[in-house]
């Protein structure tokens, strides 16, 4: 018995710790970030996400467009998808250059087209889009506030399968934590970190969503659903980054601030102006 005893002994604390760590992280799915291969040609996850959030815009668009009698026509739908995944691309580019790592690539100027290396940034990629919306209304003298509700409706889909994206590359991950569903990245050096880029996913993706569908199906003010977006992805943004690890050549901004948040904090205050001055203009010309 006391041979049986000494043996258990150290099975049983073997299960026991093995049994605590489980519950206390879940184990981080290793997906290959290539889902696809001919050749030497490689197919990415993250490139997929991009293809299928420019897919759903275009049918949301085509669907509530109709719904909202808004006069759109399927080329002109066509066109406007192009012009902001260009968009996406070129200012999701420049704006990590300038605001994120301005002096690398200042250093390296040839490094800015080197977009295999990654390097993306959402807020740029906002202006980017803005810009090319704008564009496209007046060369088509379309409404802009219309058709920019009808884009920020969409974009919550393509931002949550961006974030998905990003936690199948392993990237962008949280920071340390012993929260029970914390997970062991690949590249996050071991420690047990926050599944940021889920949480970004439920609030960027989900949540901000649903709610911008309840303003879509209401009366409200042109640019009502625009203006929403720029401050529900503020706030979203902003509450994530406090679980996000920061930029490793950033830091932290400004004191316990990151990048993000300060990038994001004009959003939401000028996003929550606008959609107050938009209710209060549509009171006084009813008037």
């Amino acid at each position: 018995m006391d041979i049986q005893a000494r043996l258990a002994k150290p099975i049983s604390t073997t299960v026991l710790c093995a049994a605590m760590l489980f519950l206390h992280a879940i184990p981080y799915p290793d997906i290959d970030p290539i889902f696809f291969r001919v050749g030497p040609l490689a197919f990415r996850w993250y490139g997929l996400m991009y293809l299928l959030g420019l897919t759903a815009a275009y049918f949301l668009i085509r669907s509530r467009a109709a719904a909202q009698h808004v006069e759109l026509s399927r080329d002109q739908l066509y066109d406007l998808i192009v012009y902001a995944a260009f968009g996406v691309f070129l200012g999701g580019r420049l704006g990590y250059t300038l605001f994120y790592n301005f002096k690398f690539y200042a250093e390296n100027p040839l490094k800015i087209f080197a977009v295999w290396e990654g390097g993306m940034s959402f807020h740029g990629g906002l202006l980017g889009t803005i810009l090319a919306i704008v564009w496209f209304c007046r060369r088509r003298r379309l409404p802009v506030f219309p058709i920019g509700d009808l884009a920020a409706l969409s974009a919550p889909i393509g931002l949550g399968l961006g974030r998905l994206g990003n936690f199948i590359n392993g990237e962008l991950y949280g920071r340390a934590t012993d929260v029970d569903w914390c997970m062991v990245f690949p590249t996050g050096g071991g420690e047990c970190r926050h599944p940021s880029q889920l949480y970004e996913a439920g609030l960027e993706g989900l949540l901000l969503f649903a709610v911008l569908w309840g303003l879509s199906v209401r009366q409200t003010p042109p640019g009502t659903t625009f203006w929403s977006f720029i401050t529900g992805y503020g706030l979203c943004r902003f509450v994530v980054e406090f679980f996000r690890e920061p930029d490793y050549h950033l830091g932290y901004i400004l004191g316990p601030f990151s990048m993000g948040q300060l990038l994001s904090a004009p959003m939401i205050l000028l996003g929550a102006f606008m959609v107050a001055w938009g209710y209060k203009k549509q009171a006084a010309n009813r008037r």
